[in-house]
């Protein structure tokens, strides 16, 4: 993990489909692995194990609290049985020039993201970045309380000791965005097509774009 660089801002940076594309083959693979788990732990068939699976992301922001709340499911089991990539290495989608834009934003860098830190760490190796955080924040470091839960971003400012005034959060959900900034984060949304929103400081199509707004973040 990166050296810490004292009085500059924290970049907290979410990890799929912000620090890369998830949607053509990680996002896809995942909804069947829950569905699937769904189907077997629930006695459900596939269209209403697939429901219910959707559900429970829209209303809490991730199916595992759903389940945990309505179900009693195990969290670490529900994660390590819907997150196993036997072709992680094919499925990751490495953006060229990634490494460089990141290296050139001053400041800590750390990865905060609801997927369990198993995955988070493999896929950060695949992007050949890891080494450039100082700390990967998955779903078990946030008692797993999702994104957009509060609890959660109070749990990452406690352990990594950050002051969110002095935090950018870096995301493609809006969602998550707006608690972040309720809390006092500055916020970045990462999209195929930037916007002006409400709750959003910058709206950019891709992360490689981060550097040359450092000056307006601050």
């Amino acid at each position: 993990m990166a050296k810490r660089s004292s009085g500059a801002l924290t970049w907290v940076f979410d990890l799929d489909n912000t620090l890369h594309n998830a949607s053509p083959h990680i996002f896809p693979h995942l909804n069947r692995a829950m569905t699937q788990y769904v189907q077997d732990h629930l006695a459900l068939d596939e269209s209403a194990a697939d429901e219910l699976r959707d559900r429970y992301w829209r209303r809490y922001g991730a199916t595992l609290q759903g389940l945990v709340r309505h179900h009693g499911t195990d969290p670490g089991h529900f994660l390590w049985h819907t997150h196993q990539f036997p072709a992680l290495e094919r499925m990751v989608l490495r953006e060229r020039g990634l490494r460089t834009a990141l290296q050139r934003l001053r400041g800590r860098k750390i990865v905060y993201t609801n997927a369990p830190d198993f995955y988070a760490r493999a896929v950060l190796r695949l992007l050949q970045i890891d080494d450039l955080f100082d700390a990967v924040f998955s779903i078990e470091g946030a008692g797993f309380c999702p994104k957009p839960d509060a609890q959660g971003f109070y749990r990452l400012f406690h352990a990594q000791r950050l002051m969110p005034a002095r935090c950018v959060m870096v995301e493609d959900s809006l969602g998550n965005l707006k608690t972040a900034k309720r809390l006092g984060m500055k916020t970045v949304l990462i999209g195929p097509a930037p916007m002006r929103v409400a709750g959003v400081d910058v709206s950019l199509r891709s992360v490689l774009q981060l550097p040359r707004m450092q000056e307006k973040l601050k």
